[in-house]
């Protein structure tokens, strides 16, 4: 049986310092319960709070030789268990909005792909209640509409009256009308 569980915190630490593995494990052996008890109440999941406590221990160790307490070791570990519990949290918080962040993003592709498509498909279905329009009357719409000219600059190009390319226009744009109300009422 070691003779290091009668030691001071005191005498474990000078002894740690001096790279004594002895002296770190009965430091382990006194705190590594009463830490992992408080990270788990904290946490409420034992295996992160076994984490935390692994690495304080871990980091007192690669730090022995240069770690300086002015109070009790039990104090450096209770201060150390408190700052990597709130570490942990905010770096949980961070996740969690980089998350939230990244599905709404995602939604937004989504809807933003969703409507492109729908727009296509849209002016696909326009393009083809056009196509089915009479050749003069999808001349004067697509004069009107796509290359956007007055009704008087049509009837200019076409040497028919104003009135005839408004007629044309009315025609078209009932016929687009009525063909569009129907393709929307089976989107919906």
């Amino acid at each position: 049986m070691s003779h290091f569980d009668k030691y001071s915190d005191e005498k474990l630490l000078v002894l740690l310092k001096d790279s004594d593995p002895k002296a770190f494990t009965e430091i382990y052996k006194r705190y590594w319960d009463k830490l992992l008890v408080i990270a788990s109440n904290k946490l409420s999941d034992i295996l992160v709070a076994e984490e935390i406590v692994q690495d304080i221990f871990l980091d007192i160790w690669k730090r022995r030789q240069s770690i300086k307490l002015s109070d009790q070791i039990e104090r450096y570990l209770a201060a150390a268990l408190k700052y990597k519990i709130i570490n942990h949290r905010h770096r949980l918080a961070v996740e969690q909005k980089f998350i939230d962040y990244s599905k709404k993003s995602e939604d937004e592709k989504f809807y933003s792909m969703e409507n492109y498509l729908q727009f296509e498909e849209l002016k696909t279905k326009l393009e083809k209640l056009v196509t089915q329009l009479p050749e003069k009357c999808q001349l004067v719409y697509k004069l009107s509409r796509e290359e956007g000219l007055s009704q008087k600059e049509i009837a200019k190009r076409l040497l028919i009256a104003e009135k005839t390319v408004e007629a044309h226009l009315t025609r078209a744009l009932k016929k687009i009308k009525s063909g569009l109300n129907y393709i929307i009422c089976l989107f919906y």
